[in-house]
């Protein structure tokens, strides 16, 4: 592993944490919070640049009847950094997930994937179903086709009701300016209440923090153009759907109904391919629906997951 930086003391935050340690991970070290006692339950963040803080505050209340564990990817949020962002791939965030696991002994988990936090959990479930006891799917995608159509819906979307913010990205694009520049993020931040969330005054109460993003990664693991072409690990991503029928574990699988970044139309894939699994539409939700419908979110959680207390939790 390359030199790098001793990582820094976490940043001050107006987020309500749970306790945290780092957890040597092969060369590197994870950083992981846990709250509450029970069966383990695994959260696995977007991105996929992005740390673990999507999911506070509203995973607090699974704590009540669940070993809640928030995960940071490596090189993101308050893991260790690394000194070359291209050594960041799909491959090794699920390998290190896998190898979390054992480290942390925690025999086979609950896996809760979000966006490309449920790519990592349909690759952990297929390739090691020993460690996945149950599996969640919440507004995923399944295949690198998925994001490119994706990100061509909300050009679309942009495009028709904000033509005035997307004839200046045009005009970027005109001069050779790719979309990972942030020029261009910043008019593409609109898409967020538009294309992203059910109730647009609803992106106000998206977490986020100092150092929630590595920026650094994000241009090289999604392609320096990928509001248009995806690229780098993106590009790469496998395409889960001949292999859903093989899943073994009970899966329940979220969809946001008003969700035009990851769009209903092709959310109906995981219904189709994981025929066996428990397939939910958030009614009133986008993309966030823990954040939209917390509520609604933890009860279908509570009654997939059940309410076990092991006598030996920790």
């Amino acid at each position: 592993m390359s030199a790098v930086a001793a990582p820094s003391p976490p940043p001050a935050s107006a987020i309500a944490h749970a306790p945290g340690r780092l957890v040597t991970v092969g060369d590197t070290r994870l950083w992981i919070e846990e709250e509450g006692a029970g069966e383990p339950v695994l959260l696995l963040a977007g991105g996929p640049a992005s740390s673990h803080v999507v999911f506070h505050p509203a995973f607090d209340a699974l704590s009540g009847s669940h070993r809640v564990i928030y995960v940071d990817y490596r090189g993101r949020g308050r893991s260790d950094p690394v000194a070359d962002p291209s050594t960041i791939t799909f491959a090794g965030d699920v390998a290190d997930v896998a190898d979390l696991i054992r480290a942390l002994g925690l025999g086979a988990v609950n896996l809760y994937g979000f966006s490309y936090g449920g790519m990592v959990a349909q690759s952990l479930a297929l390739d090691y179903p020993e460690l996945v006891k149950r599996l969640v799917l919440a507004n995923t995608l399944h295949s690198a086709e998925m994001w490119q159509r994706n990100h061509e819906n909300i050009n679309r979307e942009l495009e028709l009701q904000y033509p005035e913010v997307w004839d200046q990205i045009l005009a970027l694009r005109a001069q050779g300016v790719r979309s990972t520049d942030p020029r261009v993020q910043q008019l593409y931040a609109v898409h967020s209440r538009l294309c992203r969330f059910y109730d647009p005054d609803n992106a106000a109460k998206l977490p986020s923090e100092p150092g929630s993003k590595n920026a650094e990664l994000y241009p090289v693991f999604v392609g320096e153009d990928v509001e248009f072409f995806i690229g780098g690990e993106v590009a790469r991503l496998p395409d889960f759907r001949p292999r859903l029928c093989d899943l073994r574990m009970p899966v329940l699988i979220l969809a946001g109904r008003f969700d035009r970044a990851l769009c209903p139309r092709y959310q109906l894939d995981f219904k189709r391919y994981a025929p066996r699994a428990e397939f939910r539409w958030m009614e009133r939700s986008g993309t966030f629906a823990h954040i939209e419908e917390p509520e609604t979110v933890i009860a279908l959680l509570q009654e997939f997951l059940g309410n076990p207390r092991s006598a030996d939790s920790r």
